[in-house]
């Protein structure tokens, strides 16, 4: 079950946008932890037990691939569940944040389906390998007014 969420974006609005994505796709109960670089995200895990880390790859001070790499020498940290939400990035770039630890990369604009589905796989690698199918996150992608099978693909308007 994830309890605690550290969010990791140099924009406040980005925080409050993934948040509010988080909280509708199912982690309404969370505690939400901001931090406004790669730094502020590895001391806020350092003094809570992350359950999920949401961070952005181009952020001031330390961004994410720096912080991915301090988390995977972290045995403390190394096992945090990680999506990377972003709009920049190269293949070679997501193959050495997969290697890294990521659980997802998700292309920005992010959305609650799109967070669901990543939901479902973090929750599989919380659970780890051969444990029972949980339920289904609380929220489902019809619940939001669109086909499950069919992701809308503009930006919500909320």
């Amino acid at each position: 079950m994830i309890k605690n969420v550290v969010i990791a974006d140099d924009s406040a609005l980005a925080r409050m946008f993934i948040r509010r994505c988080l909280e509708i796709a199912g982690l309404g109960d969370a505690n939400f932890i901001e931090a406004s670089d790669g730094s502020e995200a590895i001391s806020c895990m350092k003094k809570i037990k992350a359950d999920l880390l949401v961070t952005d790859l181009t952020m001031p001070n330390m961004n994410g691939v720096e912080l991915m790499r301090k988390i995977a020498v972290s045995p403390r940290l190394s096992g945090t569940p990680v999506l990377v939400v972003t709009s920049a990035g190269n293949e070679e770039q997501r193959r050495e944040l997969m290697e890294l630890g990521v659980t997802r990369i998700l292309s920005k604009p992010i959305s609650p389906p799109i967070l669901i589905e990543a939901l479902q796989e973090v929750n599989r690698t919380l659970r780890g390998p051969g444990a029972e199918e949980e339920a289904e996150p609380a929220a489902e992608a019809e619940d939001l007014g669109w086909p499950s099978d069919d992701p809308p693909t503009t930006e919500p308007a909320w």
